[in-house]
């Protein structure tokens, strides 16, 4: 009876301190995370308080917290979404969270932690938050493309989050980060994952369908639940986190067609036991660990902060997205939140991290989320500022290129191009895997050969090093070399696609717009091919050698895509004066606007690479009128460029390839060209 009475004494106490300080911090219009967090110090050991909560009793119902979060998740994972957004926000969501995790890693080894350690926090500064992205974009009335590029990118992030912790569950268990130990570790989550779920595939569906048919709520719920607790007890049974199996169950549930509905049911109970989730990490932030590692924790939210802008924003943009949707996007993925406690808190619970890391990862959630709000806010002047400064050719190719990948979208394959490009990407994997396996063993064998060598060949150790390392490189430079060849034919196969070749004798006029995109999808695919290798391979390495040659390789391919892009921009340039002499040829035999929409298809197919470029007539009391391009700045605004400025002067008419000093006039007919949706845009701002 007294354990009851204790059990109910420390809920209460729990829920009552948790419901008042998510009501302060929701008038705050701060998120009520927060409140959940500082519940958890006020019942927590650390304060001097009276109010003290059972931790035992509290950590227990967190678990079932965790475990609630992750069905919902799995209520909410489709396959289908997974695969529609593979391979753009996928791709981009790969590398963002490839470089994270290698980021995440040097830090930890820079501040002297060891390896395992190093390999959590690196999975700790790589996962977003989906509660604080979504509160924030519904507070700011965020809408439009860049919630479909965020949220792309939060899928593929939750699915990899849900790897990085079965991953890291039986590293933390084993205790060492080992060649052997990984691919054992690798065998052994295909094996009971590939049971799990064929096996669960088979029943329950149908049992929860069957449930269903009863039409009783609370039926479906506790069969529900029932289905997740058992999933999450198996995963534990066999070494792995009740996180893993309650996701899948979510997932399984899902494949019913009920998941939706379940969703709703199962809602409440989550939110109960979330919220003594979130009050249970409240309890383990000691402010004296804050105080004492404060540099720390600056240095890994300045990590977060800085690494996921630019890396989701180059990865955003990289996959066809405009220049304002990325750099949105980056700044708005710019936190850590619940996935980085489960994972502290597995690393905790295994003994495989030392115990300040959990209030460390706390804060730097709560840093980053704080900037959040601020960061969305910022994304537009930040994008056009961006938008200003990079040169005229590379301001060229930003306007040019979404137009390309929408083309490339759009356009279907040629006979045996969708085979020749399954083929391509077969060996692009083929390349990273086997440069994988190279470099971790060469890495974990070094200790056995480098004694092995020396002994053959009577060699100093220093000596059997390096030779080890110049075998290890001669397996190694094929394959790279291979791995950049790969992806530069490739990206031919997917430019040709996108802007086809002119037959033979012929003047091949989408040359300059072609190789530009060449080189920039040999660039993206080379960073979605080594982002994740570098993260593999860094924690059995010493010093970053991985990563020394990723930035070689980009260094090179960038001067290749700035002389691309020099090129590009003459192309533009010269193709803006074919626009200007079309039109004033038009206009002097008819003015009509279907007569000039023909022209400007004549144009565009005798000159691909310039997107599809479209007339706009802006009205003599438009709300541009008598505003110069430069603070208009249309392109920034909306990633449409505008080629040609065709208008009238006294008597006659002048022609113009503008400059940002030329300030626009009523009546004067505006050349531009983007993707669709840019386009649309920049008309709603020209007409207005």
């Amino acid at each position: 009876m007294n354990d009851a009475h204790g059990f109910l004494q420390n809920l209460a106490l729990v829920l009552c301190i948790a419901a008042f300080t998510t009501v302060v911090f929701h008038r705050l219009r701060q998120p009520v995370v927060f409140g959940y967090l500082l519940a958890g110090m006020i019942v927590g050991p650390h304060l001097p308080l009276p109010f003290v909560a059972d931790e035992s009793t509290v950590r227990a119902l967190s678990e079932l917290g965790v475990i609630l979060l992750m069905f919902s998740l799995g209520l909410e994972f489709s396959l289908r979404r997974v695969v529609k957004v593979a391979g753009t926000s996928g791709l981009a969501a790969l590398a963002e969270t490839s470089v994270m995790i290698g980021l995440g890693f040097m830090t930890a080894r820079l501040l002297g932690w060891t390896p395992i350690e190093s390999a959590f926090v690196g999975a700790i500064v790589a996962i977003s938050s989906t509660t604080i992205v979504v509160k924030a974009f519904a507070e700011r009335g965020v809408r439009g493309r860049v919630t479909e590029v965020v949220f792309g990118i939060l899928i593929v992030e939750d699915l990899i989050a849900i790897l990085l912790v079965a991953v890291l569950t039986a590293l933390a268990t084993s205790g060492t980060v080992s060649a052997g130990g990984l691919a054992l570790t690798s065998i052994r989550l295909a094996t009971f994952l590939v049971a799990l779920i064929g096996i669960g595939i088979l029943i329950v569906p149908r049992l929860v369908r069957a449930v269903m048919r009863a039409d009783l709520p609370e039926m479906t719920l506790v069969a529900s639940i029932g289905i997740c607790f058992a999933a999450a007890l198996i995963a534990l049974a066999f070494g792995y986190s009740v996180a893993l199996g309650a996701f899948i169950a979510g997932s399984l549930v899902a494949e019913s067609g009920e998941g939706k509905r379940i969703e709703v049911l199962v809602r409440p109970v989550r939110d109960l036991f979330v919220a003594i989730f979130f009050v249970s990490v409240g309890m383990l932030i000691d402010p004296r660990v804050l105080v004492e590692h404060w540099g720390a924790i600056l240095l890994l939210a300045t990590v977060v902060i800085a690494g996921k802008v630019v890396a989701v924003t180059v990865g955003a943009f990289l996959t066809g997205n405009g220049l304002r949707s990325s750099v949105q996007a980056g700044m708005s993925l710019a936190q850590i939140g619940e996935f980085s406690f489960i994972i502290a808190a597995v690393g905790t619970a295994a003994g495989a991290i030392r115990l300040e890391l959990y209030p460390m990862a706390i804060a730097v959630s709560a840093l980053t989320t704080l900037t959040t709000p601020w960061l969305i806010r910022a994304a537009d002047p930040v994008a056009l500022i961006v938008d200003r400064k990079l040169p005229r050719s590379v301001q060229t190719f930003v306007a040019l290129y979404g137009s390309w990948i929408e083309r490339l979208r759009e356009s279907a394959p040629a006979a045996g191009g969708r085979a020749r490009i399954r083929r391509l990407v077969r060996l692009l994997v083929l390349d990273v895997v086997l440069l994988a396996v190279v470099i971790i063993g060469a890495a974990a064998e070094m200790g056995r050969s480098t004694v092995l060598i020396g002994q053959w060949l009577g060699l100093s150790e220093r000596i059997a090093q390096v030779v080890i390392v110049a075998g290890g490189a001669v397996i190694g430079v094929p394959l790279v070399a291979g791995l950049i060849r790969t992806s530069w034919l490739l990206g031919l196969a997917l430019a040709v696609r996108a802007l086809p070749a002119t037959g033979a004798g012929r003047v091949d006029f989408a040359r300059a717009p072609r190789m530009a995109l060449v080189t920039t999808l040999q660039m993206a695919i080379l960073l979605a091919a080594l982002a994740p290798l570098t993260a593999v391979t860094q924690p059995f390495l010493r010093g970053a050698p991985t990563i020394v040659v990723l930035l070689s390789i980009v260094v090179i391919l960038a001067i290749a895509f700035l002389r691309a892009a020099r090129d590009l921009h003459g192309h533009a340039r010269a193709g803006a004066h074919v626009i200007v002499t079309a039109i004033a040829n038009q206009m002097t035999t008819s003015s009509r606007s279907d007569e000039l929409s023909r022209t400007m298809e004549h144009v565009s197919a005798a000159l691909p690479g310039l997107g599809e470029p479209t007339l706009v007539v802006l009205p003599e009391a438009g709300s541009v009128v008598g505003r110069t391009l430069a603070d208009l700045d249309l392109r920034g605004l909306t990633g449409a460029t505008i080629l040609a400025i065709f208008r009238s002067a006294g008597d006659g008419r002048e022609t113009l390839v503008p400059s940002g000093r030329e300030r626009l006039r009523g009546g004067d007919v505006l050349a531009i060209a983007g993707p669709h949706d840019s386009v649309s845009s920049a008309r709603v701002i020209l007409l207005r």
